[in-house]
């Protein structure tokens, strides 16, 4: 038995309140309380009473309406509530537990049948104590678990993305604006009804995480090609163009190794295959068309190409947002999805500021 327990005894008649501090004393710190409003205060005074046994028939406020307010506080309404009492009809315990009464004893009282209520009602509360508190531990731990995993796939994509930006040290900040870029798409688009149900707040997040692997196959094109100032030949642009291919590739060889597919990976293999695929069917590697190509894809192929204009190169200078907008909007409906350009007229704003709180 707890004999640290704490138990609230509410009556109005003096000698009620002896009996039983006299029963419990030997096990039991008590507490006790003449009236109604006396034990509201006591039960919601640190440390709050384990349990509080409540009679019902007391001038001002009775027991019943104690008890409500008790269940109606959140500070109280855990505390266990046993009547004890002169009311013996059957209604008036229905009535009693029906208010969140724990249970309901008459007087005269047996004191061997108070304790022993009294002691399975302070078990069952520890118990629950104890629930709770391993519900709240465990809450905790797989929230931390949630977000040490979700930061091993960040750094994961990071550190991917960013060994492919070694290769092609002119693209400074591009990963990063074009992430953004595609979140800001995304975020347009999913205020439409045709694309609310495909960009829900879950996909729109692993959509921001896989857009820095766009460009992941680069890794596999020889310095040669890719570190080339100035435009490709033929035989260069065949191979710069199978980055889509070595991309994917190396992301699904990973999911090989792992034994299984990774959900969040979806969206960087669809990224790195099909970004480079235009709305007319014109694009490469497949030859997609329309909404064969995956709507993740779309997406990037406007963030990317965007970027691209606006930034220097060693072919080019930047383009201005102005210049940038007026090619983009020149390939709606060949280069890239007709929705996807309007979303992007929508958040211009917002591209500019991307742009600028993570220029080169």
């Amino acid at each position: 038995m707890n004999t640290q327990a704490t138990i609230l005894v509410v009556d109005d008649t003096p000698e009620n309140l002896a009996l039983m501090h006299a029963l419990l004393r030997d096990s039991y710190r008590v507490k006790v309380a003449n009236h109604g409003l006396r034990a509201l205060e006591l039960a919601a005074t640190e440390p709050a009473p384990d349990l509080i046994l409540l009679d019902i028939m007391m001038p001002e406020i009775d027991g019943y309406e104690v008890c409500r307010r008790l269940k109606a506080n959140p500070q109280t309404r855990e505390i266990p509530v046993l009547f004890l009492t002169a009311k013996s009809e059957e209604t008036d315990e229905e009535t009693g537990l029906a208010l969140g009464a724990v249970d309901y004893l008459t007087k005269p009282i047996k004191p061997a049948i108070v304790l022993a209520r009294i002691k399975t009602h302070l078990q069952l509360r520890a118990a629950a104590l104890f629930l709770a508190d391993r519900n709240r531990y465990l809450e905790a731990e797989v929230h931390r678990r949630t977000l040490e995993v979700q930061a091993i796939q960040d750094v994961t994509i990071l550190a991917m993305a960013s060994l492919a930006e070694t290769r092609d040290n002119e693209t400074g900040n591009h990963i990063r604006r074009t992430q953004h870029y595609v979140k800001a798409l995304a975020e347009a688009l999913s205020q439409q009804p045709g694309y609310a149900h495909m960009l829900d707040e879950k996909t729109i997040g692993l959509l921001f995480k896989s857009a820095p692997l766009h460009d992941i196959g680069k890794v596999g094109i020889p310095d040669a090609v890719l570190l080339k100032p100035g435009p490709f030949d033929s035989d260069e642009m065949t191979i710069m163009k199978t980055h889509a291919q070595l991309g994917r590739d190396a992301i699904e060889h990973a999911e090989r190794q792992l034994g299984m597919e990774v959900d969040f990976l979806r969206y960087a293999k669809e990224i790195a295959y099909s970004h480079q695929e235009k709305w007319d069917g014109s694009g490469y590697p497949e030859g997609l068309a329309g909404e064969a190509i995956p709507l993740s894809a779309r997406l990037m192929a406007l963030a990317d190409v965007y970027d691209a204009l606006i930034s220097r190169r060693v072919y080019k200078p930047p383009f201005s947002h102005e210049q940038a907008k007026e090619i983009i909007c020149n390939g709606r409906g060949n280069h890239f999805d007709p929705a996807v350009v309007d979303a992007f007229l929508a958040e211009e704003e917002r591209f500019i500021e991307i742009a600028r709180t993570f220029s080169d």
